[in-house]
């Protein structure tokens, strides 16, 4: 039993350095490599550079930290930052030098950044809908990228995004974090292991009660148009006078943001994608709306959403997801729970339990046999770094997956394929919410369907 247990956690552990997306492949275009990609391996000894798309609280709070976690083992450096604010430009100059000793270069946007010959790879950390789009340039530049999530807001920014990918062939990590956590790893195993059964439900929550939440009222106030690029940052949206709360409390305003379905609920429903092998569902419905902070916002306070998983082809296989969210209380916290007929995976405790499983008093009367699951903690394998300095051991091993795979040209644990199938479920979302009518997704055209229609904005 011992020498099975230890042998699991060692597959865990692997398990997050490179996983399989399933067998489902969008556009007729398999997951990979190409030639050219593996013609970039590195030397050991040759330094990458890196530069910084954005300086964003992302960026300042958990990437740089995860980054540097790894630099010195790994021989990386950051050598530019491109951010069209002149604030946000001087302020990641100065916060870098203070944390990392590094002086970086400082570009007023993209096109100077990869003008630069010094610059191998970039961490992307921009508006949410600004990430496929600012990944296709970093692709067209032959630049290896870390990107943020969500990895698309929109079905067009993400097959652009998807299509410059693999023709460059670079490394690519999305923010999925939770790819790299030895808990979902575990979970993961476990549930390809066949010992869980069949998945009949998932329930998923993200609760808060913030008022501040993704708001930034002293930012707004003074700011001004003169110091950035509003154009430029609105990119291939459609052309509005300035507005600071659009810039930066975007996270409340499509078509800048879905809001909950591209920050939270991308995270949650990846790991139904990664578990299962599924890329994305059969069919969306959802309900919420702006309750309780009647701001201005344009995204909803809170939101439920129902997805139908399973085969296309069969309807009699699958199992529903029921994601909700809200604003105005906090109650539940964050949540995924995944279910069986012989029990519970909990992520929260990270505990496999017979829980709500088919009882011997239940299966009796059907002449049936019980069913339910022994329980079982998931390992706990730890990622260990040379110095851990984020206090975010998950985004930090995500870095170093990405990190290691720019030098070797493998896989990394949260690849294009995975972040394009995330933004499938969350762009049929919110094409729900604000459609109020059933969405698809339709393989062939690569698009989202609310009843007949093609979901834009």
């Amino acid at each position: 039993m011992e020498e099975s247990r230890r042998s699991f956690i060692r597959k865990a552990a692997l398990g997050s350095a490179g996983i399989a997306l399933g067998s489902r492949v969008i556009g007729g275009i398999a997951p990979g490599f190409s030639s050219r990609s593996y013609g970039n391996i590195l030397g050991a000894n040759e330094k990458i550079r890196v530069g910084v798309v954005g300086f964003s609280d992302r960026f300042r709070h958990s990437l740089l930290p995860g980054f540097m976690d790894h630099a010195g083992t790994l021989n990386f450096e950051m050598v530019a930052l491109s951010d069209i604010w002149n604030r946000r430009r001087e302020e990641g100059k100065a916060f870098i030098k203070e944390k990392s000793g590094w002086e970086v270069a400082l570009c007023r946007n993209n096109e100077e950044l990869y003008d630069r010959k010094d610059v191998d790879a970039v961490i992307i950390s921009t508006a949410d809908f600004q990430h496929a789009l600012h990944l296709a340039e970093a692709a067209r530049a032959g630049k290896d990228a870390y990107v943020e999530k969500p990895f698309a807001e929109t079905m067009d920014d993400a097959n652009g995004a998807l299509r410059a990918v693999r023709e460059a062939g670079i490394v690519v990590q999305v923010g999925s974090q939770r790819r790299s956590a030895p808990n979902y790893s575990a979970a993961d195993a476990y549930i390809k292991s066949g010992k869980f059964g069949e998945i009949v439900m998932v329930e998923m929550s993200w609760n808060v009660n913030q008022p501040g939440r993704w708001r930034r009222p002293a930012l707004c106030n003074s700011i001004k148009e003169s110091d950035t690029d509003w154009k430029r940052y609105q990119m291939n949206r459609p052309s509005t006078p300035w507005d600071p709360r659009k810039y930066l409390e975007y996270r409340l305003f499509w078509p800048y943001s879905s809001g909950i379905p591209g920050q939270w609920m991308c995270h949650q429903i990846d790991t139904v994608h990664w578990f299962t092998g599924l890329a994305y569902p059969r069919s969306v419905v959802a309900n919420g709306g702006i309750y309780q902070w009647r701001d201005g916002r344009t995204n909803a306070d809170t939101l439920t959403a129902v997805f139908d998983y399973g085969s296309v082809n069969d309807p009699s296989i699958g199992f529903q997801v029921v994601y909700s969210s809200r604003f105005s209380n906090s109650a539940g916290g964050t949540k995924e729970l995944y279910f069986s007929n012989g029990g519970m995976l909990n992520l929260d405790t990270n505990m496999v339990t017979p829980e709500g499983g088919l009882r011997e008093r239940d299966a009796a009367a059907m002449n049936m046999k019980p069913n339910l699951l022994t329980e079982y903690e998931l390992p706990k394998v730890y990622v260990e770094t040379a110095a851990n300095t984020s206090g975010d051991s998950m985004t930090s091993a995500h870095m170093f997956n990405w990190m290691d795979c720019v030098r070797s040209r493998k896989q990394t644990n949260a690849p294009v394929e995975a972040g394009y199938n995330h933004s499938v479920a969350c762009i049929m979302a919110n094409a729900a919410f604000r459609t109020g009518v059933p969405v698809t997704f339709d393989p062939n055209s690569k698009q989202v369907k609310a009843g007949r229609k093609v979901f834009k904005y």
